[in-house]
């Protein structure tokens, strides 16, 4: 059960790191990060004194540390997102409580806030029952976690032994979600990890239990039917249940963007609404197999599709709701703006706040060489340019999280470190050393971020923790729909604009989010193009013309879409029909031959 029809996704390592603690007891549903387990011991250190309970650090030489430190923090979010909601429901309705803001942020059309209003107009003795079962029927928002997937690099010991795969960094991090007291979901992005998923067998919380219930519920974000029914059946085989499958943008989201080869949002979201119960029963299915020999029979596990990325107005909202029957839709950088949600220091928000349209941009920040959703002229930005003039370049690897390049080591390290960008430098500067490989040198000594500490630094400022050796630079990963989107928020309006009530939308003129999205794809295509060499043009010939066919596909579903979408003006549906026409024109010109990026 959910109290919204919105919850709030991951955003970086840390701007969600806190976020139910901030907006569970109000019925919202949200994510946190669980990769960064040294912003998670810190995180823990300042609500463990908060509450006014002895903290005891764990430290790297504590076995399984890293392991503990989450099981610990996800444990005190829980006891203060607890404590809160108690506290609310022991409050009267009367008029400026956090009871009655609880009711008043509801959407209308929930039977939660059907009953909260029909008690408003009771009498006195009929009020009174029905705030009794008001506050019986209260909910919680869910506290998610979230792994990405890749992240699962092996660790050493100080000897430089390889340990078990079980304190590999995306094992141990499942490992401290397992055993902890949370009932709720983990969400598995970036794609399927055999070894990962496997692993999940281990907890009997991944299980049903007699009842049909699952106290740990696996999530996984997809960002097609394809991979949700493959990653699915391999789960299935296991016995292990997915209760939802959240489908993302590929290019209209924040932070890392994967690219769907030019199939969009919405005929994806059509094949799910088609094939819901077909994927439902197949995956039933095969899981009952192994449910029958643990001596569990007559198991309906529910299964949700939310969809997430983009969404910018109240009216695309219901339309994800109501035309392709989800249950929920994400809402992730306009939270941004909301300090009062997310964990962001001053200056980044002011950063945001003041940002124009071109100063959203997709690049090759990421040391994992996926395109990386960003903004201009962030500290983290700023640092880079500053280490390349004193000629140090290159980040001090410290976490290394993101250790996955073997180009000059046989043990991994992150292309963002000073220790890889020292030796590409000294490769460019070899006589022999090709054009394109001293190309390819200088554009990663300029663009790419530590992101380990760029995402985490945010939310310690916000909280008044000094990160450790000074390392304030500040990476951000919004979406290029926060263009959209000018000013700093509160929680109500925020939750007012989603459900119509508000608009804080700015000046600009905004199109639907289907037509940003096809524009993303368009500006994305292009410059791959730009990018093209001589060697592998058969390749490349067939990338486009199957990309180009996607989103031809995709264009005419859009322009058949658009007459149904009724909450829209007539005005509002003719421009996105031209707009659609013009990028449909556009199109048409693109080939492997055009010169450069528009």
């Amino acid at each position: 059960m959910t109290a919204h029809s919105f919850h709030i996704p991951v955003m970086g390592l840390g701007y969600t790191v806190e976020t139910p603690a901030k907006v569970a007891h109000f019925g919202i549903s949200s994510v946190i990060s669980i990769v960064e387990d040294n912003l998670i011991e810190k995180m823990r250190k300042m609500y463990y004194e908060r509450e006014g309970l002895e903290y005891q650090e764990i430290k790297l030489k504590d076995e399984d540390y890293r392991a503990k430190r989450i099981t610990s923090y996800l444990n005190i979010i829980k006891r203060v997102v607890d404590a809160n909601f108690e506290r609310l429901k022991s409050q009267e309705f009367e008029a400026g409580t956090q009871l009655t803001n609880y009711f008043e942020l509801l959407p209308d059309n929930a039977d939660l806030k059907k009953l909260y209003l029909e008690m408003l107009s009771a009498d006195e003795t009929d009020k009174l029952e029905l705030g009794k079962e008001l506050k019986a029927k209260m909910i919680k928002g869910s506290i998610d976690v979230n792994i990405m997937t890749k992240l699962d690099k092996f660790n050493y010991d100080k000897n430089g032994e390889q340990l078990a795969p079980e304190f590999c960094d995306a094992m141990a991090a499942l490992r401290g979600f397992a055993l902890s007291d949370l009932n709720s979901g983990i969400v598995f992005s970036a794609g399927m990890n055999p070894r990962l998923f496997s692993y999940c067998t281990s907890f009997p919380d991944f299980f049903p239990d007699k009842n049909g219930n699952f106290k740990k519920q696996i999530i996984l974000k997809v960002s097609d039917y394809r991979s949700a029914l493959i990653q699915g059946k391999f789960l299935a085989k296991k016995g292990l249940w997915v209760t939802e499958f959240r489908i993302e943008s590929g290019l209209n989201c924040g932070g890392h963007a994967f690219a769907s080869g030019g199939t969009l949002l919405g005929p994806i979201m059509e094949e799910f609404k088609t094939k819901k119960q077909e994927l439902v029963a197949e995956l039933k299915q095969i899981c009952e197999k192994t449910w029958k020999e643990m001596g569990l029979e007559n198991i309906s596990p529910s299964l949700k599709i939310t969809v997430q990325g983009g969404v910018g107005t109240a009216n695309e909202h219901n339309f994800l709701l109501e035309h392709y029957q989800v249950d929920s839709v994400g809402w992730g950088s306009p939270f941004l703006m909301v300090p009062e949600v997310l964990s962001i220091d001053n200056e980044s928000l002011s950063l945001l706040v003041n940002a124009k349209k071109e100063d959203y941009y997709l690049s090759d920040a990421s040391p994992l060489g996926v395109p990386f959703n960003n903004i201009k002229n962030t500290s983290s930005e700023l640092l880079i340019q500053t280490r390349m003039d004193k000629n140090r370049p290159g980040s001090p690897c410290y976490k290394k999280f993101l250790q996955f390049d073997t180009e000059f080591t046989k043990i991994p390290i992150c292309t963002a470190s000073r220790e890889y960008q020292n030796l590409k430098e000294i490769q460019m500067k070899q006589p022999e050393t090709p054009e394109k490989v001293i190309k390819k040198g200088e554009e990663i000594l300029k663009v790419k971020e530590c992101l380990c500490e760029g995402l985490a630094a945010s939310a310690l400022m916000a909280n008044g923790i000094e990160p450790d050796r000074n390392l304030s630079a500040v990476s951000i990963c919004p979406g290029p729909n926060l263009a959209y989107f000018s000013g700093i928020f509160s929680m109500k309006s925020m939750i007012g604009h989603i459900y119509g009530k508000e608009n804080l939308l700015n000046s600009l003129e905004r199109p639907h989010m289907f037509v940003n999205e096809l524009e993303l794809n368009i500006k994305y295509l292009k410059n791959q193009i730009r990018k093209f060499t001589d060697e592998t043009i058969e390749q490349q010939i067939k990338f486009v013309e199957t990309f180009k066919n996607n989103l031809f596909e995709g264009i005419n579903y859009y322009k058949e879409l658009a007459d149904s979408m009724k909450a829209e003006t007539k005005t509002f549906i003719e421009k996105m029909k031209n707009d659609l026409e013009e990028i449909e024109n556009e199109l048409f010109q693109i080939t492997i031959g055009e010169p450069e990026l528009a």
